[in-house]
């Protein structure tokens, strides 16, 4: 009987995830097309739709999953989503979209977003080193965002003479970005879960589930919208997409976590995934400043090194 359910499992998590990837598909590109369409009509620079709303769209799984495993009393799963997900961000979802094709960016536009990251990152280590982030240290990160997402809307209006008015189409094109990401969201959760029940029913632990399973499930929104972005050659919406979506999952899915319960820290992660996701961030501002390019060998490279990151994870 045991045997059966196993099986039964099985199969309900491959459905479950074949569903989930059909509905990601799907997503990104509405996602990607009408968000390219809504900086037009708005006035707003690409950089910034991908950097705030795209970014906030695709990391609510983060959101969703870290506040619930804190409050469940599993916060080592709340900690390592977030860790997990800025490294599976860089390593995994830069590296398969630089792979279709050399991502290449405006150096000067996202040197303020590459710093508020490194930053960002900076607090999140802090926070792992004292082994525990408190409500207020929470309450200082949502208001460290808020005035981020302030600074970049003023920062990014482009010259209203230049844009043109919204049309007819306009509420039109909103209402498919925002079914867009609810179906990213929607489709994410059924892989995740999908991908959890199989795990489960193999014995995997929880915690390497934390930073690995539910940390690249809870980043396929932004795998299939940067996806999306490089077949269009819509760089700016990669590059800010992960760039907004690795600040909002320290400053507001790690924060509101710690704001709903403060937030213990395991310190296990002090002693490697901190020093990954640092050592990632690093390499992604470096690619960005320096560079104004990822391209397909640095793709391949990063690809390589997520493998041995999940691959140590287990090993471990």
């Amino acid at each position: 009987m045991h045997e059966l359910a196993s099986y039964q499992l099985g199969i309900i998590a491959l459905g479950a995830i074949a569903f989930g990837v059909y509905l990601l598909i799907k997503g990104g590109d509405w996602t990607i097309d009408n968000a390219v369409a809504a900086a037009e009509q708005s006035g707003l620079s690409k950089l910034f739709i991908a950097a705030t709303i795209l970014a906030f769209g695709t990391s609510a799984p983060e959101l969703f999953t870290s506040v619930n495993a804190n409050l469940s009393g599993f916060p080592g799963i709340s900690v390592g989503n977030v860790i997990g997900s800025n490294i599976a961000n860089v390593m995994l979802v830069v590296a398969v979209s630089a792979i279709i094709a050399p991502i290449v960016v405006d150096r000067s536009e996202v040197r303020v977003d590459v710093c508020v990251m490194l930053a960002a990152t900076a607090a999140m280590i802090a926070g792992i080193l004292h082994g525990i982030l408190p409500r207020w240290g929470g309450a200082a990160m949502v208001v460290a965002i808020v005035l981020y997402i302030l600074y970049q809307y003023r920062a990014s209006r482009l010259d209203t003479d230049e844009v043109e008015g919204s049309d007819a189409r306009g509420w039109k094109v909103w209402a498919m970005l925002a079914a867009g990401l609810v179906t990213l969201l929607v489709g994410s959760e059924i892989l995740v879960q999908g991908a959890v029940a199989g795990g489960l029913s193999l014995g995997v632990p929880e915690s390497v589930i934390g930073l690995t399973v539910i940390a690249f499930g809870t980043s396929l929104p932004e795998l299939t919208a940067c996806v999306a972005a490089a077949r269009k050659a819509q760089f700016d919406m990669i590059v800010g997409g992960i760039l907004g979506s690795n600040i909002f999952n320290i400053l507001s899915v790690m924060a509101i976590s710690a704001i709903a319960k403060p937030l213990i820290i395991d310190e296990r992660f002090a002693s490697f995934d901190m020093w990954v996701v640092a050592g990632v961030t690093l390499l992604f501002a470096a690619l960005l400043l320096f560079g104004g390019r990822v391209g397909r060998g640095a793709g391949i490279f990063m690809l390589a090194g997520y493998g041995a990151f999940v691959v140590s994870q287990y090993l471990i």
